[in-house]
């Protein structure tokens, strides 16, 4: 069993918080990025507010703990909808290998660096350099997203 971290508790109610201000249309979480995956368990749809990052063509996400559910319901589903704003679009997430998701740890704390502070805080890495996040491959799943 791969290592599971626990996120923060606040983190839960701050995502419904964020969902439903998503929904209603309020100032700049209307356009934030939601992904929505159906549960590994129930087949249920799930929705979690992420950080797109663009990098080098291509866009990424994250886990931000080691054993996010979100994650492994991206490995069970293989495809999902990714909703920025009104926009949807269905995408394949591809898990990269630990060598593959390097580069994109490394620009992870600079380029996201709120989703980074989360992780530091949580004690997902120490602190917030490039290396600490580049020690994350194989640890917290990276993905590259693709329009299906």
């Amino acid at each position: 069993m791969p290592e599971k971290i626990a996120p923060p508790r606040w983190l839960r109610p701050v995502n419904a918080v964020l969902l439903a201000a998503r929904r209603l249309g309020l100032g700049w979480a209307r356009e934030m990025p939601v992904l929505v995956l159906p549960g590994r368990r129930t087949g249920k749809l799930r929705r979690t507010p992420v950080s797109v990052l663009h990098h080098d063509g291509g866009r990424y996400l994250l886990a931000g703990f080691p054993g996010a559910d979100w994650a492994a319901n991206a490995r069970a589903a293989g495809v999902g909808i990714l909703a920025v704003g009104r926009q949807e679009e269905r995408v394949r997430l591809v898990e990269l290998s630990p060598a593959e998701a390097e580069p994109v740890l490394r620009v992870w704390p600079v380029r996201i660096p709120q989703g980074a502070k989360i992780m530091r805080d949580a004690g997902v890495v120490p602190d917030l350099e490039p290396e600490s996040f580049v020690a994350l491959a194989g640890r917290c799943a990276t993905f590259r997203i693709e329009t299906v």
